[in-house]
């Protein structure tokens, strides 16, 4: 059978159709749902871009959106998705295409009205999530090539936190939390060096990725290898960095409800005592 039935038009670009093997699928294509009724037969060839929702919550709430989303933005959005699904090796979760859907087809109606919103991880998300900032950069472009409006640089980091969501099968509520973290753990550490981060520099990009990567491992429960005299060593050598680690491994595990190795300490006070130095050497 190399064929669709039409099960319904959403729009004149968009239709739910009936798949041989897959169910139910999302059908795009130029003019694909114009004057199609339920139960139409569409050939295969003639199908542009095609999408499951395996889920049945998720088919529903796309059907939902899709009436209240302009045509072309649609369109944009799946080229989009295309463009995710073709640089990364990780299968997308399938909620990304509404989450994307609802998120772009907000923002464009906030712009619209003058509405702007900071994005108060925008720094530490270009840093930590380097290929999805660079996928939110690619949305962001398109967008604006193709209606001709710019959202700028704070959206760029919000789509890079749906597109990691969506890589990673992590809530969006889930990543915002971690970035948050990050942010608050980084001020912490601002505050308790008495040190205005040179956020451009290495040392920094170096601890946010490493803060990063600390999560992960808490939130997959990785075990981390302990390595008992480097451990004593750094305890004995820099007291004061230790000690900040430590509080910020008890931050980590009060925030994310979940254990954190205490070989993670001794990691991390190696990060602090770089950034530490480096304050040293630029007040003398």
């Amino acid at each position: 059978m190399s064929s669709l039935q039409v099960a319904k038009a959403l729009n004149n670009n968009v239709i739910i159709a009936q798949h041989p093997e897959h169910g139910e699928v999302v059908v795009i294509g130029k003019g694909i749902g114009f004057n199609r009724k339920t139960n139409d037969i569409i050939p295969l060839m003639a199908v542009e871009k095609m999408f499951i929702l395996r889920n049945q919550q998720e088919q529903e709430q796309y059907k939902q959106l899709l009436p209240q989303v302009d045509e072309a933005l649609i369109e944009i959005i799946n080229d989009v998705i295309t463009y995710i699904a073709e640089h990364t090796d990780v299968p997308l979760n399938e909620h990304i295409h509404i989450a994307l859907t609802d998120h772009i087809s907000f923002a464009l109606k906030r712009k619209e009205q003058g509405i702007v919103i900071q994005n108060p991880f925008l720094y530490e998300t270009r840093e930590i999530y380097p290929d999805e900032y660079r996928m939110g950069d690619y949305a962001v472009r398109l967008i604006k090539e193709k209606l001709g409006v710019d959202l700028g640089m704070d959206e760029i980091g919000f789509i890079a936190l749906h597109i990691y969501s969506a890589m990673t099968n992590q809530n969006i509520s889930q990543v915002r939390e971690h970035s948050q973290l990050i942010t608050d753990l980084v001020s912490l550490v601002s505050t308790q060096l008495d040190y205005s981060f040179e956020t451009e520099s290495l040392d920094y990009s170096r601890l946010l990725t490493h803060l990063r990567f600390a999560l992960e491992r808490v939130r997959r429960g990785d075990k981390v290898e302990e390595l008992h005299k480097l451990d004593s060593l750094l305890k004995l050598e820099y007291p004061e960095m230790y000690s900040l680690a430590w509080k910020l491994t008890k931050v980590m595990e009060k925030r994310l409800n979940l254990p954190v190795y205490p070989a993670e300490v001794g990691y991390l006070t190696i990060h602090l005592q770089r950034l530490n130095q480096r304050k040293e050497e630029e007040n003398k």
